[in-house]
């Protein structure tokens, strides 16, 4: 399923363990960064995270030189220019993100204002239109999904038009991501369980899509297997430090493998589905997974056979015959929602999510079938293929 030609491309330098955030002045001053701004929002101020960043860069008499904690949870146009207009007041130098996905979507937002001058972030919409190097930027996430730390897309939304612009280049990688334990350790069960989930159908979908190489292949796999082995321990233990920064190594891997191979049906769905009944993004990836697979199972049986080994395990995998370990893996994705919805009641059919009308499945169908993501799908899918799905996802 590998194609015959492809690209890998991560520069990101990773830097994770039980001390990474006391790395972090090293890394400033590798790049001459004196003055940083840190972006975070008011989640991760009540949280006290922000104390551990604060006191790796006092140890090494760092200043942070301006702080802007005013990110909302969708990361928006508006957003971004006051944070680009306080970085500049300030004399900063570089930034630092430390938060969520829409954190780091802003803070690559206001590099993108920042470096190129202006005030007009729609100028550098859609792919490629960054033409130097931005200023440095630094990503310490505090949930374990996105995989943001690591791509080179930025989506912020334009609250006046109504639309989210998506922006892709390859300047807008950061230059380290520090995963760090102690920053994921405070997040509640529900959103452990949805970013992991999140992290999870990135690697199944990288691993089993059109795009899906050799090396990006590495990462899924390990992904999976990460988000498997430690997400039910982690909810039922939050201060589980080693299974905290396993799942957070394991949405950087998926996110590295995304950005290189590229995801499938579920993210159509998924994006369509968020836009409609403005359901969270992870739960989404919960919902729609197992009968995404099923839909896709023909096409894509031996590479989902492989996964079993990742996501049920040795024992099970030698256990099964191989035309049979397909099935099971989506067997075990079942399991595992379940179990995700014993402790914290993630819905995992479009009926549990209370969210969503039947009447609006036609809606999500049409979007759907328009979003990039289905381009890299294994198995073609037209308006009523997904209104079918979307009937057989509803309970």
């Amino acid at each position: 399923m590998s194609a015959s030609f492809y690209e890998f491309f991560c520069p990101v330098k990773i830097i994770a363990g039980h001390k990474a955030l006391e790395h972090i002045p090293f890394e400033l001053g590798v790049l001459q960064s004196e003055r940083p701004m840190v972006i975070t929002d008011k989640g991760v101020i009540g949280a006290g995270l922000l104390a551990h960043v604060e006191a790796s860069l006092q140890a090494a008499d760092i200043a942070i030189a301006a702080l802007f904690d005013e990110v909302p949870p969708d990361s928006s146009m508006d957003t971004v220019q006051q944070a680009a207009a306080m970085y500049r007041a300030q004399g900063c130098d570089s930034i630092l993100a430390v938060g969520g996905g829409s954190v780091i979507d802003t803070s690559k937002g206001v590099n993108i204002l920042v470096s190129e001058g202006g005030q007009d972030l729609h100028a550098y919409a859609g792919a490629h239109n960054l033409k130097k190097p931005l200023k440095p930027l630094f990503v310490v996430p505090t949930t374990s999904g996105t995989g943001s730390e690591v791509t080179m897309v930025a989506v912020i939304s334009d609250t006046k038009k109504q639309v989210k612009v998506p922006f892709t280049s390859y300047f807008l990688m950061p230059n380290a991501a520090i995963l760090d334990p102690r920053m994921t350790v405070t997040l509640p069960a529900h959103l452990t369980a949805m970013t992991a989930m999140d992290a999870m159908t990135h690697a199944i979908e990288s691993y089993t899509c059109l795009a899906s190489n050799p090396v990006s292949e590495v990462y899924a796999f390990n992904a999976v297997k990460k988000v498997s082995a430690h997400l039910l321990n982690v909810m039922d233990k939050p201060t589980d430090a080693e299974g905290r920064l396993a799942l957070a190594e394991a949405s950087t891997m998926a996110g590295i493998a995304f950005s290189n191979a590229m995801v499938g049906l579920v993210h159509a769905l998924g994006h369509s589905l968020g836009a409609v009944a403005h359901l969270p993004h992870g739960l989404c990836m919960n919902l729609f997974l197992p009968y995404v697979l099923e839909y896709n199972q023909e096409f894509i049986a031996p590479r989902l056979g492989e996964l079993l080994l990742a996501i049920g395990g040795a024992e099970m995998y030698a256990a099964t015959p191989s035309e049979a370990r397909a099935g099971r893996t989506i067997e075990v994705v079942r399991q595992l929602r379940d179990a995700i919805y014993q402790r914290s009641k993630l819905p995992r059919t479009l009926k549990e999510s209370g969210k969503v009308t039947r009447d609006q499945l036609s809606q999500i169908a049409e979007m759907a079938v328009n979003d990039g993501s289905i381009l890299f799908n294994p198995k073609e899918a037209d308006v009523g293929d997904l209104l079918a799905l979307l009937n057989h996802a509803w309970s």
